[in-house]
């Protein structure tokens, strides 16, 4: 099966900056530029593996930074870079082996970078060969000598040249082949010298790169106006029938009683209504979409399983819990004194404290199928905040 990569070239310094140490390290609403470029490749469905290429000196340093930040360093690859842009992707090109089969390359500090617009360079690479992301000029362009304007340069058909630029591996490495040495500013440089099409795909105007300290406040602000709303309100509701011979289990903890309830999982009401309350506050549907019971996966699976996954849903979006409220409505068995040992396994689950997390268990006074001891509902309340870091 062949597979994509992305090759991230950051192995400059960026003396434009005026910092003491590379650009794509400093730090961008509180995180370092190269992480966030890094973080929009993960997510990204396309890619496959993912090279990063830093100054030598700073490899040690770029892995306890991604550690830092949560990025799993067994996902990447790290690799010194060389003097030049084009000895850097060389150097990423060199990591990559035969199943391979497209490579986007990508400016370690244009940290802003949307989906669609990797997406459509890598449809467009698969389709055509070789593609980059551009943006039309819009600015009258002048040309000078000695401070003085010789002409308009007609704009119709200049584009200004953005990342990620997307090529087939075999390409790219016929381009190095027969241009390797020359000094080009990017990779589609390197192909047209090698008489290789590039199709442009029309990025965004929010995919800038960090070069010098303005550019910082623009993508401050862009950020700033990217920022997902600070609080969101999910609620869940669920419920299962008892049945013989099996394990009765809320919020994750096994419930001494001669019923348990029925249901494709270990059928924890409690803990389904909770996944549904954050998928809820997320906009993404509800349990039984993530989690078919058409599907044997999941086959009396451990219900706090599924929630892990939901809390890592939310966290990618930067959001965690800021409290959830909790009512169990159950006839029998009594409750109560389970309550602590549910909170507190739920409050691990979900990575916050304790108290982030209220439990309650309450009758109908025997009226409705759960006064009648047909079986357990649960309605589930959660309030997420959002931390402003996408992952």
């Amino acid at each position: 099966m062949k597979l994509s990569a992305a090759i991230i070239p950051a192995a400059g310094f960026g003396t434009r900056m005026n910092i003491d140490h590379p650009k794509q390290y400093h730090l961008l609403a509180g995180i370092p530029i190269l992480v966030r470029t890094i973080r929009a490749f993960l997510k990204n469905s396309h890619i496959d593996r993912i090279v990063v290429v830093v100054p030598a000196d700073w490899i040690k340093e770029t892995s306890r930074i991604f550690e830092h930040y949560n990025i799993n360093i067994d996902e990447l690859t790290l690799v010194a870079g060389g003097k030049r842009r084009q000895d850097s992707v060389k150097a990423g090109l060199q990591e990559l082996g035969e199943d391979i089969d497209v490579i986007l390359v990508h400016d370690g500090a244009r940290p802003l970078v949307s989906q669609q617009t990797i997406n459509k360079c890598f449809a467009a690479a698969l389709r055509d060969g070789a593609a980059i992301a551009a943006i039309p000029v819009k600015d009258t362009l002048k040309k000078v000598t000695d401070g003085i304007i010789l002409s308009t340069v007609d704009r119709t058909s200049l584009w200004q040249a953005q990342t990620p630029q997307a090529v087939k591996k075999d390409l790219l490495e016929l381009a190095y082949l027969h241009n390797g040495n020359e000094d080009v500013t990017d990779e589609a440089t390197l192909l047209e010298k090698a008489a290789i099409p590039v199709t442009i795909v029309e990025g965004n105007e929010s995919n800038i790169k960090i070069t010098r300290p303005e550019d910082m406040e623009l993508a401050t602000a862009i950020l700033d106006q990217n920022q997902p709303p600070a609080l969101r309100i999910g609620h869940g509701y669920d419920a299962h029938r008892f049945a013989k011979n099996r394990k009765l289990v809320l919020g994750g903890i096994t419930i001494p009683y001669d019923l348990g309830l029925a249901g494709h999982s270990d059928a924890d009401v409690l803990t389904h209504a909770l996944c549904d309350a954050i998928l809820g506050a997320l906009g993404e549907r509800d349990i039984g979409f993530h989690f078919p019971d058409s599907d044997n996966t999941y086959d009396s699976i451990y219900s706090i399983t599924l929630l892990e996954h939901v809390i890592e849903r939310a966290t990618k979006q930067a959001y965690g819990i800021s409290n959830c409220d909790i009512t169990i409505i159950c006839q029998k068995p009594r409750l109560a004194p389970h309550l602590n040992k549910m909170k507190n396994l739920l409050a691990k689950t979900c990575k916050v404290d304790s108290n982030a997390v209220n439990i309650k268990a309450t009758t109908t006074e025997k009226m409705g199928f759960t006064g009648r001891e047909e079986g357990i509902s649960c309605h589930a309340v959660v309030l997420l905040q959002s931390s402003g870091d996408k992952k």
